[in-house]
């Protein structure tokens, strides 16, 4: 028997705030601990970090981060589908080993055209091919740098490099393509086949991007991970459709209420049309949960009801479970599936990854952690000298104003978007700079619990964690006391 059931019962629900991990005998020390894990599926994580699927805090530019972080960006749906899988493509397209589709254009296409088409893709030049996709030249800022306004409606046939251009066959390796960038002194390099059509793009920005993340996450063709939230309603095949189209490598069905016949059939939905596709349920909080996500098809299963910072839903609905307690009962039923589980909401403190992981979790989500960073959506603010970002839980009213307000389902008697019964508020958050600076706080806190605990990978902190209640007077302990802070640190707070 596990040493920690005994500590959990099923009629009293337990959070972070309410134990403690017992140090053991260690012979790991912490940078030498082992942080990879599954999300779901072939989807590895060298840091279980996943960052949640809300309006303020994941877009592509956020996305992009956590996954050249180590982690895993679920981006929101409060978006059209156009927007969302536009959100999707940044992420894909912003870094490669090699670009496998290019995005090219015809050489009767205008420079404004071509100076729409790299704006839009962030990317500073464009192979031109011919209708049979023949490579006849490619253009690049430095073909456009003297320009007057007067040459954008010009072809770009007149401006792009088409004389002694230097490309290579299909097959030709990373190394070897950035030793002839570095020959020719060029930044952009195609790969054709024998008929001269272009097979793909290789790029110094994205040779040096892989040497400066060599832990990001990507796909088998050295692109970056993606997620994308999904609803349950009547545009879930037309949104999946247009996520697959740009690559996304999992959809997560984000539903405030993961066991339930809707979240179901959604599941089966999804796995008819796209059985190649990551799918991911929630949320849960216990073994049934489990079960019924599984039993449906879902390839990892999301934890936690009413546990986020910004969550009403235990006061407005009376429901959910402290989160601790959901974890290590929706987990322990998952390790028996197979089956993947992501802690989703409470977590305040790195310690509480800590605790949340080894209860059982493979990947943690964040939300209210990751608002305030740099590259969450929304402009930092001003507020009594101090800087902060807004922040909003996707059951308020803010939120459940826009497209995402299927989540909570609560509207009556007819009164549709005019009548919602919200189930989180809005606020904000203290500004907390770059995020992989506060990823490197959460996975250096993590590597310390693990360190203390003796475990050298994530399975082996599950395995040896030894939980243990603290009183109310333990837990003011826990925190600095009898001292007034006069520098803050850059991973704790207590307001």
């Amino acid at each position: 028997m596990n040493h920690n059931e005994q500590l959990f019962d099923r009629f009293e629900g337990l959070t972070f705030d309410d134990v403690v991990l017992v140090p053991g005998f260690s012979d790991v020390l912490p940078d030498q601990v082992d942080t990879a894990t599954t999300f779901a599926r072939d989807i590895v994580l060298s840091v279980p970090l996943v960052s949640a699927a809300m309006d303020r805090v994941t877009e592509a530019r956020l996305a992009i981060a956590m996954a050249r972080c180590g982690g895993l960006g679920v981006v929101h749906r409060n978006l059209t589908v156009e927007d969302q899988a536009a959100e999707v493509q940044k992420v894909k397209r912003s870094q490669s080993g090699m670009i496998s589709d290019p995005v090219t254009l015809p050489a009767t296409a205008t420079l404004d055209d071509a100076e729409q088409l790299m704006n839009r893709f962030k990317i500073s030049g464009v192979p031109i091919t011919n209708r049979d996709g023949v490579l006849v030249g490619i253009l690049t800022n430095r073909d456009v740098r003297f320009c007057s306004p007067d040459d954008y409606k010009r072809p770009v046939s007149d401006f792009m490099t088409s004389e002694g251009l230097v490309t290579a066959p299909e097959g030709t390796t990373l190394e070897q393509a950035k030793k002839l960038l570095q020959q020719h002194r060029i930044e952009k390099l195609p790969l054709v086949d024998a008929k001269g059509r272009l097979r793909g793009l290789i790029t110094v920005k994205d040779i040096m991007k892989r040497q400066e993340f060599p832990n990001a996450t990507r796909d088998s063709s050295g692109r970056l991970r993606v997620a994308a939230a999904v609803g349950v309603g009547e545009d879930l095949e037309t949104r999946v459709e247009a996520l697959a189209r740009v690559g996304v490598d999992a959809v997560v069905i984000d539903t405030a209420h993961g066991n339930s016949m809707g979240v179901v059939k959604a599941i089966e939905r999804v796995k008819a049309s796209w059985p190649e596709l990551a799918v991911v349920a929630g949320n849960v909080v216990d073994e049934g949960g489990v079960e019924t996500l599984h039993g449906a098809g879902a390839d990892a299963v999301k934890i936690g009801v009413g546990a986020g910072s910004i969550c009403t839903t235990r006061v407005v609905a009376g429901a959910g479970m402290p989160q601790l307690s959901a974890v290590w009962f929706a987990s322990r039923r998952a390790h028996e599936l197979g089956v993947p589980t992501i802690a989703d909401g409470g977590v305040t403190y790195s310690g509480d990854l800590v605790k949340a992981l080894a209860a059982g979790a493979s990947t943690v989500m964040l939300g209210g952690l990751l608002a305030g960073t740099d590259e969450a959506p929304g402009d930092v603010e001003l507020f009594e000298g101090r800087r902060y970002k807004s922040y909003r839980g996707m059951g308020s009213l803010g939120a459940m104003q826009g497209l995402g307000a299927d989540r909570y389902g609560s509207a009556q008697g007819g009164g549709g978007r005019n009548k919602l019964v919200p189930e989180g508020i809005e606020g904000r958050v203290s500004y907390a700079g770059s995020l992989a600076d506060v990823v490197y706080q959460l996975v250096g806190g993590l590597r310390s619990g693990m360190g203390y605990v003796g475990a050298g990978t994530l399975p082996e902190l599950h395995q040896r964690a030894r939980f243990m209640r603290v009183t109310t007077a333990g837990r003011e302990e826990s925190h600095p006391h009898d001292v007034t802070i006069t520098h803050e640190s850059p991973n704790y707070h207590r307001s």
